[in-house]
């Protein structure tokens, strides 16, 4: 099924403010929450839907990038972006589920009151996508080296926090009692230490583990996008494992050029394929096409390949191949071929004639862009 607009799903126009989009996701997060609606698949769903949609909205770059691409260009395919679990939502939101009393409405469930899920550092790589991969997606293998928790490794609580995470303090003040929290500097904040670790582990129990990731690329990518696959990051002790990150760098290709979804080619034409007319054989992202020069035809004539272009993120429709026709002219002519221009110089019929009806550089740029 596909996915709801992130702004339908919070309830709040485009132009909303940050603001206004914590108080929506908030209001959500409180009508579905798991512990409001236990036993609720449905309840759940629509908890993890307004998560998502709160992640991207609230990420001012992430924003922008699904305000441009959609759902795509912060998802893509393979499980980018979505597919959050509870986990994930507690640990990461937690200025929504910790103050104001939100944890404690509901009896601290992935709020305040309690150990809070540690996140695995981020890992990001680049990959390299020739003009054929961007415009119509690939899938991709890759080997990441990333930190996983050592076969055989046990935890037990920490002693210091006694398994909670977190360290209270209570300061005496003119009003009264106050009480502090800090995460817990001896487990990080996890509850949990080390009991026993394999000789190859660190002291936190994790090792280097090389791994091949299967990616699937969207097509319509451009440089510099970046997606992300959850999960798929480092791992921490006692926590989930982080995310990695995608960045998208084009390989320029050597003969067609993008622009947006579109491809231009320049073709070259001889004075006579251009003056009688000929079938001609051009590149495309998707391989080669005769096209039809006509008779007549002027240099910077451009002609389009209906559909031959790129796919758009979203899916919704591809762009064009643009051809630039160009005449080209001879610079070294035998005695025998100069004689023959010579014959034609003042013929009528190769006097430059233009009329209203051929059009511009200017206008035709106008017309194709």
């Amino acid at each position: 099924m596909a996915k709801r607009d992130y702004y339908e799903v919070l309830g709040v126009s485009k132009s909303a403010s940050s603001d206004e989009i914590k108080k929506a996701y908030r209001k959500l997060a409180i009508k579905y929450h798991p512990d409001k609606n236990p036993d609720n698949p449905e309840a759940e769903e629509k908890f993890k839907e307004a998560a998502e949609a709160y992640e991207v909205l609230s990420n001012q770059d992430k924003r922008q990038r699904y305000d441009q691409f959609g759902h795509q260009g912060v998802s893509g395919n393979g499980g980018y972006g979505g597919g959050m679990n509870m986990d994930d939502i507690f640990s990461q939101f937690g200025d929504i589920f910790g103050g104001g009393g939100f944890g404690s409405f509901f009896g601290g469930a992935g709020g305040g009151g309690g150990r809070r899920t540690k996140k695995g550092t981020n890992l990001r790589v680049k990959l390299k996508l020739n003009l054929a991969e961007v415009a119509n997606g690939v899938e991709k293998k890759i080997k990441v080296k990333r930190h996983v928790v050592a076969p055989g490794v046990t935890f037990k609580n920490c002693s210091t926090c006694q398994g909670t995470g977190q360290i209270k303090k209570v300061v005496n003040t003119m009003l009264g009692q106050m009480v502090s929290a800090s995460n817990c500097n001896v487990c990080g904040g996890s509850g949990q230490i080390v009991d026993k670790k394999p000789a190859d582990a660190d002291a936190r129990g994790l090792i280097v583990k090389e791994e091949v990731i299967s990616i699937n690329i969207p097509g319509g990518v451009a440089e510099g996008m970046q997606l992300s696959m959850s999960g798929k990051g480092n791992e921490t002790p006692g926590g989930i494992a982080g995310d990695l990150l995608i960045v998208i760098e084009e390989i320029e290709d050597q003969v067609l050029q993008r622009d947006g979804n579109n491809v231009i080619y320049d073709l070259y034409v001889s004075f006579i394929d251009a003056a009688l007319g000929a079938s001609i054989e051009v590149p495309t992202i998707d391989g080669k096409v005769k096209i039809k020069i006509e008779p007549g035809t002027q240099s910077g004539k451009m002609l389009r390949l209906k559909g031959k272009g790129i796919k758009d993120i979203n899916g919704y429709s591809k762009g064009d191949q643009l051809i630039m026709v160009n005449v080209w002219t001879p610079t070294q002519l035998s005695k025998e071929e100069k004689q023959s221009l010579e014959d034609l110089r003042f013929s009528e019929n190769f006097r430059p004639d233009p009329g209203k009806s051929d059009k511009t550089f200017f206008d035709k740029m106008k017309e194709f862009f």
